[in-house]
């Protein structure tokens, strides 16, 4: 005899970050074994912690801050898991997830308003447009978090009315460099005032974006993103990976994947993150469509010793070819969240023995693999990285094979 599920047990995390019940329904904030009492409110379980942060539920920044570790851990492998078995598939070998820190996020954008008297710096509400005006972060490194209390000061006395700005910050080798978008200076008064700021706060660069593209106010020296030893100059709003501990994770699935493979294909390249991670023994091939992240790759590239040959291409409108394919033993591709169809597609038709291809969606990554293991490859090993703490977000490294 079975036993009857209690339906006001929560099972489960969803995609989404809401607990279900074993009758399906949908709880907002709830953890594993967290119960519902027969007002509909919530009796917490043995995995429902209190969160660190006071804005959380009300900040848009992390929504599962009141799991523990062990329930957040199997949040992030189901979340692989799930989405792989949607397209048939499973994994010979799934790591269990490795997450990052806290305190260790070292890019971040926000917004920033006057609201009638008031001034708000921080992230947007949960669900909404409302911006939480940030008193404590769990999740950026110090540095950043302290700079938004005089940041908070400088643009309240520079800000127009109901006039939203969008704040960049990130970590890079000379500092933080900011980006202030939907903002333009008035006149030199206002100019001299950004560089004062960016230089009593030790900045590396403060750019200001009016709608016509970044415009740089303060820069005392080139900033640079360190790339395994290799000094790479960062473009406005480049991309990087968002904490240091989650990037070497990373790198080192990556290596494990692509093995003794001599050439080498680094498809999405952005800046070089992989490719400059890659023995000085290996031919490597770096395309990108991005031209900014291209061009400090290119550059980057040519003052070392590395064999490295770097192209300018939209992997979308032109993927290589299966031609071009075949002459490399491994290809590496790190697509954005929409995946790599047409890369795919020319990837299946291909005889390149190694593939590990690095996603940050596991909906996108998982209709890709379905293809390549429909090919003929095995999907031998996955590496989910949690590099969003205590968010729903979940990175992928894998690693397939002919």
């Amino acid at each position: 005899m079975t036993e009857t599920p209690d339906p006001d047990l929560i099972i489960r995390v969803a995609a989404k970050g809401d607990g279900v019940t074993s009758d399906g329904r949908h709880v907002a904030f709830s953890a594993p074994l967290d119960r519902l009492n027969d007002e509909g409110g919530l009796i917490k379980g043995p995995h429902h912690v209190d969160a660190p942060c006071q804005h959380f539920q009300s900040c848009g920044g992390c929504s599962l801050q009141q799991l523990d570790a062990e329930s957040y851990i199997q949040f992030l492998t189901d979340r692989v898991a799930y989405a792989l078995e949607g397209q048939g598939l499973q994994a010979e070998l799934m790591h269990p997830p490795q997450i990052s820190q806290p305190k260790t996020r070292i890019r971040a954008s926000l917004r920033a308003a006057k609201l009638g008297d008031q001034f708000k710096l921080g992230f947007s509400g949960a669900g909404s447009h409302r911006i939480i005006d940030l008193k404590q972060c769990e999740i950026m490194v110090p540095e950043m978090f302290d700079l938004l209390a005089p940041l908070r000061t400088f643009l309240k006395n520079a800000s127009r009315r109901k006039h939203d700005m969008n704040i960049e910050m990130t970590l890079v080798d000379q500092g933080i460099d900011l980006l202030i978008s939907n903002y333009e200076p008035e006149g030199l008064e206002q100019r001299e005032a950004l560089s004062d700021f960016a230089k009593a706060n030790g900045l590396a660069r403060l750019s200001v974006d009016g709608g016509y593209g970044p415009e740089t106010q303060w820069e005392p020296e080139p900033v640079t993103v360190t790339l395994n030893g290799t000094a790479v100059n960062f473009p406005h709003s480049g991309f990087l990976q968002p904490t240091h501990d989650g990037q070497k994770v990373l790198i080192a699935a990556m290596l494990e994947a692509v093995g003794d493979a001599k050439l080498i294909a680094d498809l999405f390249a952005g800046l070089g993150t992989f490719t400059f991670a890659l023995g000085a023994d290996k031919k490597v091939y770096a395309a990108e469509g991005a031209r900014d992240a291209i061009g400090s790759l290119k550059l980057a590239a040519n003052h070392s010793t590395r064999q490295i040959f770097c192209e300018h291409r939209d992997l979308f409108r032109r993927p290589l070819s299966v031609e071009e394919l075949n002459r490399f033993d491994a290809v590496i591709l790190d697509p954005p969240r929409a995946g790599a169809r047409e890369q795919i597609l020319q990837l299946a038709q291909s005889d390149v023995a190694k593939i590990c291809y690095i996603s940050c969606n596991p909906a996108s990554f998982a209709r890709d693999a379905k293809q390549l293991c429909d090919a003929g490859y095995k999907l031998e090993q996955v590496w989910p990285v949690g590099q969003f703490l205590w968010s729903t977000h979940v990175e992928i490294v894998s690693s397939f094979t002919r």
